[in-house]
């Protein structure tokens, strides 16, 4: 499993609970450097193995991301969302955001997007030429 969280990563639940229990391992929120100067990225992340997760739960590695700068809140960018992508997961990884049905859609949190990885084999990409 490629999945980590990079020891450039800090450990920010040690007060906090993420899905139930203080984040262990690969599993809790963490604080990173933005490559944005000033601002900071939070990260909540799991990899499926956490105690709590359940059935098709535990075929992904998840990472959600958003971008503070003290009481300042805003949508990761594309170069920040690279970042963490690289931070988590190895190079050749293939990691994806969703955009659901908007039937489907839960926004609980505006300023925060997410990414993926299914571990349960190579996930499917377009053609390369289209890419």
């Amino acid at each position: 499993m490629s999945f980590r969280v990079s020891n450039l990563i800090r450990r920010v639940d040690d007060e906090r609970r993420v899905i139930g229990r203080v984040g262990i391992g690969n599993n809790g929120i963490f604080s990173v450097p933005s490559i944005e100067p000033g601002w900071d990225l939070i990260l909540i992340c799991a990899d499926g193995l956490e105690p709590e997760a359940r059935g098709e739960q535990k075929d992904w590695e998840h990472v959600s991301v958003s971008v503070r700068q003290g009481t300042k809140i805003r949508l990761p960018n594309w170069k920040e969302m690279h970042f963490i992508k690289s931070l988590c997961w190895d190079d050749e990884d293939t990691v994806v955001q969703f955009h659901p049905p908007k039937s489907s859609y839960i926004n609980t949190h505006p300023f925060v997007l997410h990414m993926w990885r299914w571990k349960k084999g190579e996930f499917p990409t377009p053609p390369l030429e289209c890419v």
